[in-house]
């Protein structure tokens, strides 16, 4: 769709269009979707009253977060960017540096492991919920400067007990699969 040398005002149609359908490329994504520059990109946007990165994460996140019944949103690693609960999530965490073993430079395992357990337990329609069981696989070494994405699914509701997948990507390539199943307090542990 995106071809190199498009018009200003298609490439402008398209832009809006891509940011429609996924409001969490970076403009260096875009750039490179639209072989242009990434300053192109930005007045583009700037023309278009479309916000950067960051105000559209924030904006999305806001109204994400006042519909988590199960824990606080500051308790949720990383930027909770979708929510439907009992069904599914989206959360996205930009790794840093102070994230990463120093020999290896591999962000550590418990923040991936924090981003997924904490989105499984905000997905979750219960006003309390732990984790009772947790089988989980790291797939590929993630490194400082890669945004994880993760995606919750509620599979399967049994009594007090909810049975969800997390799914963690960088740019669409699955890092981590857990499987989760976490215990709603209001009906006890069992």
């Amino acid at each position: 769709m995106a071809k190199r040398g498009l018009p200003k005002y298609q490439r402008q149609k398209y832009l809006s269009q891509k940011i429609k359908e996924d409001p969490f490329l970076t403009d260096e994504e875009l750039a490179e979707k639209f072989s242009v520059s990434v300053q192109t990109i930005r007045l583009d946007r700037m023309e278009l009253g479309i916000p950067e990165l960051r105000e559209r994460i924030k904006s999305v996140a806001e109204q994400s977060y006042s519909k988590v019944k199960s824990i606080a949103g500051r308790e949720i690693l990383g930027e909770l960017v979708d929510i439907v609960l009992g069904e599914r999530g989206i959360s996205i965490l930009e790794t840093t540096e102070d994230m990463v073993f120093e020999k290896t430079r591999i962000v550590r395992g418990h923040y991936i492991f924090a981003q997924a357990n904490s989105l499984a337990i905000a997905v979750i329609d219960a006003e309390v919920a732990l984790t009772g069981v947790a089988n989980i696989k790291y797939k590929v070494p993630v490194y400082a400067g890669e945004k994880l994405i993760a995606k919750a699914q509620v599979i399967r509701k049994r009594g007090n007990k909810y049975f969800v997948w997390v799914k963690i990507y960088v740019k669409q390539k699955e890092v981590f699969r857990g499987k989760f199943i976490l215990v709603s307090m209001e009906g006890g542990m069992s």
